[in-house]
């Protein structure tokens, strides 16, 4: 079994682009065409809802044909499908990157406005304890200075 390679690339925002995966992708496609890669795969943060986004490896490389069902078309192409799929193959592995790019950038958001829903819900709370305390620490007060003011009057008697 031969060396695994690792490819990290960081600082892309939180806003990715297509660019963002050409950039990523080109240099890789061409070790794989040369032969220096067997299989390209793509760790992502799979975006399934706000609150789940587990992470998910995908390969991209080679590409795998869908399965053929019932009789195959028969379709006269022009240019040649060879000529056609070395044009589109390049787009759709681009669009593979692409697509984990932005499922894990829109985990991320999710993520976020998560938390920040919940630390909304925590201070929401933590102020009505406190308001609680402090009115029930203000009502023992007026109640104490009640208490003074009636003990003083009966004294005065």
């Amino acid at each position: 079994m031969g060396e695994a390679l690792a490819s990290v690339t960081t600082g892309i925002s939180e806003k990715p682009t297509a660019d963002h995966a050409r950039d990523i992708i080109d240099g890789i496609m061409g070790q794989f065409i040369s032969g220096d890669l067997d299989a390209v795969y793509v760790v992502y943060a799979q975006f399934r809802s706000a609150l789940s986004t587990p992470p998910t490896a995908s390969r991209i490389l080679p590409v795998t044909p869908p399965e053929r069902t019932g009789v195959a078309p028969d379709y006269i192409l022009a240019p040649s499908a060879e000529a056609i799929l070395s044009d589109l193959l390049p787009l759709y592995v681009r669009n593979q990157v692409y697509r984990a790019l932005v499922e894990t950038s829109s985990g991320e958001q999710g993520a976020r406005r998560t938390a920040m829903k919940s630390a909304t819900d925590n201070a929401g709370e933590m102020l009505n304890v406190l308001r609680r305390t402090y009115n029930r620490t203000r009502q023992a007060a007026i109640t104490q200075e009640i208490a003074e003011i009636v003990g003083g009057a009966a004294a005065l008697e």
